[in-house]
């Protein structure tokens, strides 16, 4: 008996309705598939949002539970308050798309909250009452900041959205002790047009926010704020998170490039230096070249910009006679 391949080789019409098909034909029918796969609507587009907001929370072993409700119950509050809806609402059409990580050591990341598109009071109310709810999944660890990071910029990477403006909202009250070197992942972020700002907890580190301001934000505008404590970091947040969601500049000097070390730690060499005072810090831009001015207790000291000499301007090299 012929099989159906002999049968259409021989001509020989095949059993049973069977056909035969010819090599065009078969290619024919694998190029309208493939044109009808790429055809548009055959995969869903990604949807325009004003904003992507990762906000990245400190779940290691230095945040007791205590202190991880408090940082939970703020950012609910946050997404609440009449200051930041208004903030959501002058954002822009298209709204936010936030995200809520929970990060540890370098092994320790989760996703808490699911990507969520805001733009007014209901989904903005809807999201901290979610947040509210979110239990902790991570329960110790080492501080891989580097590695949160990492992770963020997945997130951002692999979801159904693409925002005209990409932030990742890191707090945080201790250095990196392990993992990759966050200043390695911030240059990966500000390739792919992350801007990264910091919330820095001075409860066990007091120059803590030094250490994000010189190893962990960067981009357009980039920013740290601090929070004596935890009880303080409710109302840190709600500033931190208008700031980011309006999408005010820090600063930014015409016709500057942006590159080096001066881009990686704001917009255009600029760079915004935290001032303590009162409950929460504010954020200001500073030129590089010029003395950072920071307030404590009531009493101001001027101290020199991180990456300079604390002496005065650098000295400049003379030719060779």
């Amino acid at each position: 008996m012929l099989s159906m391949r002999s049968r259409c080789r021989r001509g020989v019409r095949p059993r049973r309705g069977g056909r035969c098909h010819s090599a065009a034909a078969l290619l024919r029918r694998a190029l309208l598939a493939g044109t009808l796969a790429l055809a548009p609507g055959a995969a869903a587009a990604e949807q325009l949002v004003d904003l992507e907001l990762v906000l990245a929370v400190d779940a290691s072993s230095s945040v007791s539970a205590a202190e991880f409700d408090l940082q939970m119950h703020g950012l609910a509050e946050a997404f609440r308050e009449p200051s930041v809806i208004q903030a959501i609402r002058a954002s822009g059409d298209l709204g936010l798309a936030v995200a809520l990580v929970q990060w540890s050591d370098d092994r320790g990341q989760f996703l808490a909250v699911g990507w969520t598109v805001v733009r007014d009071e209901t989904s903005a109310t809807a999201l901290g009452d979610e947040i509210e709810a979110t239990p902790r999944f991570l329960i110790g660890g080492a501080t891989a900041i580097g590695d949160a990071l990492q992770y963020s910029i997945r997130q951002i990477e692999g979801n159904d959205f693409e925002g005209r403006r990409k932030v990742i909202d890191v707090s945080g009250d201790g250095r990196a002790n392990q993992g990759a070197h966050p200043a390695q992942l911030r240059d990966a972020a500000l390739a792919q047009g992350i801007t990264i700002n910091a919330l820095a907890i001075l409860n066990e580190d007091p120059t803590v926010d030094s250490y994000y301001f010189a190893n962990v934000i960067g981009g357009t505008g980039a920013f740290v704020m601090t929070a004596n404590d935890y009880e303080a970091y409710g109302r840190a947040i709600e500033s931190k998170l208008i700031k980011e969601i309006s999408g005010a500049p820090i600063a930014a000097r015409p016709g500057r490039a942006c590159a080096g070390h001066g881009a990686a730690l704001g917009a255009c060499g600029w760079a915004a230096e935290a001032l303590r005072g009162g409950a929460f810090g504010e954020a200001r831009a500073l030129a590089p070249w010029r003395r950072a001015a920071r307030v404590s207790g009531g009493q101001r000291r001027v101290v020199a910009a991180p990456w300079r000499r604390r002496r005065g301007r650098p000295r400049r090299a003379r030719a060779r006679p």
